[in-house]
Formats: structure tokens, sequence, C-alpha cells
């Protein structure tokens, strides 16, 4: 429920706060007295987009500030899910700047004006007179049956099945697509895969071989230098292993009168034991070190295969290589196994479908179920506003695609004389008995959802005299289980018992002020006699007022 409504520097509206009724709040007003005004600061609050006429004073902020009481609707879940702090009476404010910036607070924490629609569409509706044109819209008519039918759980089923079908549609064309693209190119991936396969890579492969070759290139010069070591080494008198073979036994011999000659020859045995190794793997790579002109030939002709691969497949290293000959395995491997995966694919979004069509019958179960309900329930109400011979037809039809709503057209169909046939309602019913249809469509809608708050701005277009009266009783009677708030320019209704406001301009600036009983006669004879307020106008508002 709202409990009031604080704008500033909106538009005509300098500074104005209104504090609302639990019930009923009638609005009246002279035309362009600033009435929709209100509804557009109301609508901003909630989320609407700033379309940069908010600031009437280009200087300071526009605020716009509401308390509401959502006790009892169930919304914890949504603050939670917000990271709001919940509390049963909250205050929403919204801020425009002179710099067109927007800010938005729900109590005392910020948040994005998604959140803000989506908290305003749970506590507010706003039906103008604008929105009678939205019959037309089978949207409409489908969420107006789906809210009577309770089947908004089903429809959600519904649609997270779709969702599901629509993306294993795009999976299945992407993968479509992938296989249209690599069997235009399979003779040449078949081939590639053949000749890399010919190859027989190895990890590692082209460092060791491209070693092997520097090796075998300089296999003479590393021949005499191994063959001048072994010569340095073994001479057999002037070779350094004969050398220090004979000081080490030199050492030895004068141990006993020179200790530290033991250890010295010690040490000295140590290198002749290295050095005798050195000598003996120098003579095994000698000779397994051999210009070998086959096997040279071999390891070349080795590189110039991989490097012949590399520069064909435009691969930046040997590494890289290897990659794109695993790519080109597993696309081939793809593309053999292409139907099967598509085979497979297919089966599932069949699957998936025959699960989509029966929530779909399941929805459709549903509003079909509700429709003679609410073809009753709208014939009683257009009786009741003077149309006795009013006919109102519910039509489903099942369609064989799916659609975003079900798989279901929905049109109300429509004669205020039951010698014409009907015909959709938005091509037949006049202005006055667009009004009364949607008057008696969202009256059930609002019964059914429970919303606290409903606005109507000027339902009534259209109609007056005892039409108008009628449309006033089910606006108050709607007010005895929620808060209405209706803008009306008919005294019928604005007759109705409950709060009364009335919308006034003064030096240019738009305000609202609560009327007293009093006042609230005079501004009906207003309504009733024009400018000019007469006795007997004054007489008929006494008697409208009761």
């Amino acid at each position: 429920m709202l409990k009031s409504l604080a704008i500033e520097n909106y538009a005509l509206i300098d500074s104005l706060r209104v504090e609302w009724d639990a019930n009923l709040n009638i609005i009246t007003g002279e035309t362009g007295a600033g009435k929709s005004i209100l509804l557009g600061a109301l609508g901003l609050l909630l989320g609407a987009k700033n379309e940069g006429q908010a600031l009437k004073d280009t200087a300071r902020n526009c605020v716009v500030e509401a308390i509401f009481n959502i006790r009892g609707l169930g919304l914890e879940s949504l603050f939670e899910d917000n990271d709001i702090d919940y509390d049963e009476e909250i205050t929403i404010r919204r801020v425009i700047t002179p710099a067109g910036k927007s800010r938005a607070f729900v109590g005392d924490m910020p948040v994005q004006l998604v959140t803000l629609k989506e908290l305003g569409a749970r506590i507010i509706d706003i039906h103008s007179q604008h929105q009678n044109l939205i019959i037309s819209s089978e949207e409409f008519r489908l969420t107006t049956l789906d809210t009577l039918a309770g089947s908004h759980g089903l429809r959600e089923e519904y649609v997270a099945l779709l969702a599901d079908v629509s993306a294993l549609r795009s999976e299945l064309r992407r993968l479509e697509a992938d296989m249209s693209a690599a069997r235009r190119d399979e003779e040449w991936l078949r081939y590639a895969v053949e000749e890399l396969r010919a190859a027989k890579l190895k990890e590692g492969e082209q460092a060791e071989t491209e070693q092997l070759l520097a090796t075998l290139e300089s296999a003479d010069r590393i021949g005499e230098v191994l063959t001048t070591l072994r010569n340095t080494l073994d001479d057999d008198e002037l070779g350094a292993l004969t050398t220090l073979t004979r000081s080490e036994r030199d050492l030895e011999s004068i141990g006993d009168r020179y200790p530290a000659g033991v250890s010295l020859a010690e040490r000295l045995r140590s290198v002749i034991a290295e050095l005798k190794d050195i000598s003996a793997t120098a003579a095994d790579e000698a000779e397994r070190i051999d210009a070998d002109p086959e096997k040279l030939q071999k390891l070349s002709d080795r590189l110039n295969t991989i490097y012949s691969l590399e520069m064909k497949h435009r691969a930046d290293s040997y590494d890289d290589l290897l990659a794109k000959a695993a790519t080109f395995e597993a696309q081939l491997k793809a593309i053999d196994n292409s139907d099967t995966a598509l085979r497979e694919l297919r089966a599932r979004i069949e699957a998936k479908e025959a699960e989509c069509r029966a929530a779909a019958e399941r929805l459709r179960e549903a509003r079909v179920g509700v429709a003679p309900t609410l073809e009753h329930s709208v014939v009683e109400m257009l009786r009741n506003l003077g149309m006795e011979d009013a006919i109102f037809v519910v039509e489903i039809t099942a369609t064989q695609e799916f659609m975003p709503s079900g798989m279901d057209n929905v049109s109300f169909m429509f004669t205020a004389n039951r010698t014409t046939r009907p015909a959709a309602v938005e091509r037949i019913a006049s202005g006055g008995e667009l009004s009364r249809i949607m008057l008696a469509l969202k009256a059930l809608i609002a019964e059914k959802q429970q919303l606290p708050t409903v606005i109507f701005d000027e339902i009534d277009t259209g109609v007056s005299g005892r039409i108008a009266d009628a449309m006033g009783d089910i606006i108050a009677k709607l007010s005895r289980s929620m808060q209405i708030i209706d803008i009306t320019h008919l005294p019928q209704v604005a007759s109705k018992q409950g709060t009364h406001f009335v919308v006034y301009k003064e030096e240019g600036l738009s305000n609202i002020r609560r009327l007293t009983k009093t006042e609230r006669i005079d501004e009906i004879a207003k309504m009733l006699s024009g400018s000019e307020i007469t006795d007997a106008a004054r007489k008929q508002a006494r008697i409208l007022l009761g």
C-alpha cells in the first residue's frame, strides 16, 4: 500500500507531499492541472526511464520519494536476492541530478533501476486510458488467462523448456555449420593427416636430429681433437699419464721420510684415474663418430621433411607442428563421427521438444479451463455497466509452432448486440465499450493478483451518466480489498465514498490538496456545471455524495 508520496523539482511541481488513504483515493482537476505529472513522477520512482525533462529547476536535484507498507506481500525473498534489508514499511527514493545522472534507493540501500522495476511490478499496477489498447496485444490476453488460471508456474516451466529447445537448436545449427565447413576441406584434411601420420613425428625429435647432424657434419674435426687428446694422454714417452704415473711412484717412495708425499700421491692417483677415463671416453667417441655419408644424408633428409611440414602448415615451432597435427586428427575424427553426433543431438532436440509440447498442453488445459469463468465474469460485469446484450468469448486456438508464451493463439471476441456476430474486441468495440471491458478485466486481474495498490488513470473515458455511476461502484467495491487511486473527470465516479484530492495549478505550478466535505461538494458541483458553481449543481453534488 502506498502511504505517502513526496515530489520535489519535477516538471511543473516545485514541492508537494500527499498522504494516501488505505482504500479509495479519488483525484480530480482541470485538464492541464498536472494529474498526469503525478503519475509520471510515480513511474519515475518505480524505474521508468528519465526522458530528460524531470527537472523543473536545472540547478537542483529532482527527488521523488514514497513510503510503502508491504506487510504480507511475500517480498522477503526479493529483498534477500537483491541484498536489501527487509522491513514491512519501506521508503523508495529516486534522485535525478542536474547532470542527468540517476540514483535510486530502497531504504538506505542503493539499487539498480531493474530492481525498482521488479519491486514496482509487485506493489503497484498503473492503468492509464492509453493502456486500453493493450487488449490488442496477444501477450496481454495470454497473461490475463494465466493470471486468472493461476498457471504462471506452468508458464515458467514451458518458458524454461523452450529456452532449452532454443539452446539445443542453436547448438545443432553451429554443429551443422562446423561440419559443413569441415567437409568442404575434408579432402585436404585427410591428405594432411595421412602426410603427418607418415612422418611419424616424435616429441623433441627436431632438436635431437639437429644436434646429431651438426656432430656428423664436423666428424673429421672432432676426430682430430679426440686423437690429439689421446696422444697427449697416452704417449709412451711423453704422454701425461706416463709422466704422472712416474711422479706418483716417486712420491710413494719418499713417504716414510716425507709423510705429505703420501697424501700428494693419493691425490695424484685420483687425477690419473680421471685422465684414464677421459682417454677411454675419447677413444670410444672417436670410434663412434664417423663421417658416415649415408647416415649424414639420412639425418639431413629427416630435417628437411620436418622443416617442409612446418612451412606447409605455418607452424611457428616443432611443438606447434605437433599441436596442429593433433588438431587435424581431432577434426578428421569429428567429421568421421559427425553423423553420429548430429543424430544424437537431433534425438535430444526431439525429446526436449516433446517435453516442451507436453508443458504447452498442460498450460492450454489451464487456459481452456478458466476461459468460461472469464467469459461469465466479464459478461456479468458488463451487464452491470449497462451492456445488457454483451457477449464476450475467449477463443483459444492451438498452434503447431512454439511461441514465447505457449502454443496458443488467444482472441477476445465481443459484441454489444446479440444480433451481431462477435468479432475481435480491439476491432469492434467503441472507446466507451473498450473502457468498460478493460475495467472488467482489470478488476478480475487485480482481485486475483491481490495487488496492494491499483491506479486507474481515467479508465472511465468514453462513458457517462448511469454507466459512469456503475463503473464508480465497481471501482469502489475493489477498494474494499485493496488500495485504489482513481483519476477521473466524471462526477459520478468522483462522488464515490473515499478520500478526494484535487490537483490544481497556481502561479504556473502544479499542486494537490485533500478536500474537506464542503470543498468536495463544490468540486463535484464544478464538475457538473463548469467553472460557475450553481445552487442546482451543489444540490446535485450532495445527492451524488449521498
